[in-house]
């Protein structure tokens, strides 16, 4: 079966068609874009073909060996999945969908290498500049596995670097051990150092030594309830036998495991918690994470080379993420998710929810492409009248808008990694994967997803009325998320319908977990930031002690040392800047939790004059110290807490959003 070169759609998300009780193989669909030079008059017969070939298909699957099995789904169909394909196809020929065409080409080994050094906060070991931040700070916080990854990756590019003849430090130079990985030197310090060079030695955490039991995975049943741990780097607990057992793919969602949650005394951190400083290093240490966890799977993480074109910079569709929200935010500030996203998905939650078929049955083609145009003339100036956008017409542009963003959803970067997810088993292995991969989002990608997600699981809710189950909704949502433009395809990349939709699935039933933030990256990050204090403060002493000689002045330093001192060890002092009574001691043991200090707060501010202020909720936040920013889970044990932070501040206020 030939795969042809479309110019314009590449669907990386194929799958053979298979109602029957035959296990679906993997078999590769051809490309149903129109060839540049053929007329779409031949569009029908094209698709009569495609009907087929799915069809011989099925009485004749060919070989190909996979990591997931993929059945016929208890006797389903994946008809939903075709049809939307299908109707995407047609959009597109009717020149609904009319923005420039992305190039996405396989990067080769040196850019891939380059890339990836510079992502993770690398890129000064390369330079020479080792003494740089973040590099130096992230070192300090590699565990054995994640630190050998980095020595692959920079051999690697040092090898293809020489290869062109261009000048590049020997890993040798950086690591100071030869040909073998960083290891731990139990006679440099401590226990847990890991020797990187013949002058750094920096501190590892520990790897615990009920890692082995804690990663055990059981078969999925929904009879069982499976414990996450966050605790540990899932590339420590990641074994390549792991993940060469079969998985069969069902329809029945039950089938789904159930995950639990070890929940630690500092609390549960979500996404929006963290300052945009620790989230950018929670982006470095994923991408560590991701590299060094597939590699323990024996899968390889692929990357795409996005081949720039001019996109629109105004507008509504076909414009980056990024730019929607610059423009959007000079309207209205701190928005995360753009607007007209926000104002679609608002429309069919408010009507559409219940709506029989919603996603699935789609709107009018000249009334969808009659509304963006309206929508395009008028949104931004509030003239739109959005009674006349009936429920699948408003389902029909919101994916039109997924489709139409000039770099995908997941990323171009990263798309071939969500794929690989499929070729993982159990689900387990598979939800720490797509843990990683969100972690790694650009912040507009991922609240956009995030909030795709939401809407996708309000759909599900309503489910006996709209009839529109988890597996039917992630059959439609699999290909307006995993379809990227470009003009080369390779078919390799190509994944199974079912198999797609199955990774749609597990990120619409984990939402919340996924926008969790792994206890281990928090604690990389502390001592990130740690070990950058730590030199900066041994750079500036011999300054301050000069100042210190010129101004010096007894009676301030007397006061300072009195002002320190009225705060006893284990004793917290509260700022609310917003509440009537703006600070406050507290003493602190072994049970409170945030949520008493923020109970406290309402109960001795209840009679002051700020009603409208107390009324929006307050959360307790740590400021400082080892963190820059975080919004405390209101279960946190404040002790233990003050222990891991001892100089932060505690500040008392809503949310931003």
């Amino acid at each position: 079966m030939e795969i042809k070169d479309s110019g314009r759609v590449i669907l990386t998300a194929y799958h053979s068609y298979t109602p029957s009780r035959i296990p679906m193989e993997q078999s590769f669909v051809p490309q149903l874009s129109p060839t540049p030079g053929h007329s779409p008059l031949n569009s029908k017969a094209r698709y009569q073909r495609m009907d087929r070939m799915i069809s011989q298909d099925l009485l004749h699957p060919p070989s190909f060996s996979r990591s997931v099995s993929q059945e016929s789904l208890d006797s389903t169909s994946m008809a939903d999945y075709w049809s939307e394909v299908k109707s995407i196809e047609e959009s597109a020929e009717n020149g609904q969908e009319e923005h420039a065409v992305l190039e996405v080409k396989s990067a080769d080994e040196g850019e891939m290498e380059e890339a990836w050094i510079q992502e993770a906060g690398l890129s000064t070991l390369v330079s020479g500049s080792l003494g740089e931040e973040p590099a130096e700070a992230l070192f300090s916080t590699l565990t054995r596995t994640q630190a050998a990854v980095v020595k692959k990756r920079i051999d690697n590019y040092t090898q293809t670097q020489r290869k062109k003849k261009h000048s590049v430090r020997d890993v040798r130079d950086i690591f100071a051990v030869g040909d073998s990985p960083p290891v731990f030197c139990p006679g440099a310090g401590s226990p847990n150092s890991i020797q990187l060079s013949s002058k750094l030695s920096f501190r590892a955490p520990g790897r615990l030594e009920s890692c082995a039991s804690d990663c055990k995975l059981s078969k999925d049943s929904p009879s069982l309830l499976e414990e996450l741990n966050f605790e540990v780097p899932y590339s420590e607990c990641a074994l390549r036998k792991d993940c060469r057992s079969i998985q069969r793919i069902k329809k029945d969602d039950a089938t789904l495991p159930k995950f639990l949650i070890r929940k630690a005394k500092l609390g549960l951190t979500i996404v929006g918690d963290l300052s945009k400083e620790d989230m950018k290093k929670i982006g470095y240490i994923s991408l560590i994470e991701l590299t060094a966890y597939f590699d323990a799977l024996g899968i390889e993480l692929k990357r795409n080379r996005t081949v720039k074109s001019k996109v629109r910079e105004c507008g509504l569709f076909g414009v980056p993420l990024t730019t929607l929200l610059e423009n959007d935010q000079k309207k209205f500030p701190g928005s995360k998710v753009p607007l007209i996203f926000k104002k679609l998905l608002s429309k069919l939650e408010q009507t559409g929810l219940q709506t029989e078929g919603i996603l699935r049955v789609p709107g009018s083609a000249s009334r969808v492409k009659n509304l963006r145009q309206e929508l395009e003339a008028k949104f931004y100036e509030d003239t739109f009248d959005w009674e006349q956008v009936r429920h699948n017409d408003a389902a029909g542009l919101l994916k039109m808008f997924i489709r139409e963003l000039p770099y995908p959803l997941l990323t171009v970067e990263y798309l071939p990694a969500f794929n690989a997810v499929e070729n993982i088993s159990p689900s387990k292995l598979q939800l720490q994967a797509l843990h990683l991969l969100i972690m790694l989002l650009p912040e507009p990608n991922r609240d956009t997803l995030k909030a795709f997600l939401e809407f996708l699981s309000k759909v599900v809710a309503n489910e006996e009325k709209n009839r529109m189950s988890l597996w039917n909704v992630s059959m439609i949502a699999a290909p307006n998320l995993f379809m990227c433009k470009g003009k080369t395809a390779n078919p390799q990349e190509m994944q199974g319908a079912a198999g797609a939709a199955h990774v749609v699935r597990l990120l619409v039933k984990y939402q919340d977990i996924l926008w969790t933030v792994p206890y281990f990256m928090i604690s990389h990050v502390r001592k990130m930031n740690e070990a950058a204090m730590n030199k900066k403060h041994q750079a500036s002493d011999k300054s301050k002690k000069k100042l210190l000689r010129t101004f010096w002045n007894p009676e301030r330093e007397k006061t300072e040392r009195s002002e320190l001192c009225d705060v006893p060890r284990g004793v917290i002092r509260v700022h609310a800047p917003q509440h009537a009574k703006v600070s406050m001691a507290i003493q602190l043991d072994n049970e409170t939790k945030a949520m008493d200090v923020i109970a406290r707060f309402d109960c001795e501010n209840s009679s002051g004059s700020l009603g409208s202020v107390r009324r929006q909720k307050q959360y307790l936040y740590e400021v400082g110290g080892n963190i820059g920013e975080r919004c405390l889970d209101p279960e946190t044990y404040l002790l233990d807490l003050y222990h891991v932070n001892p100089q932060c501040q505690w500040i008392l206020k809503p949310r931003t959003t």
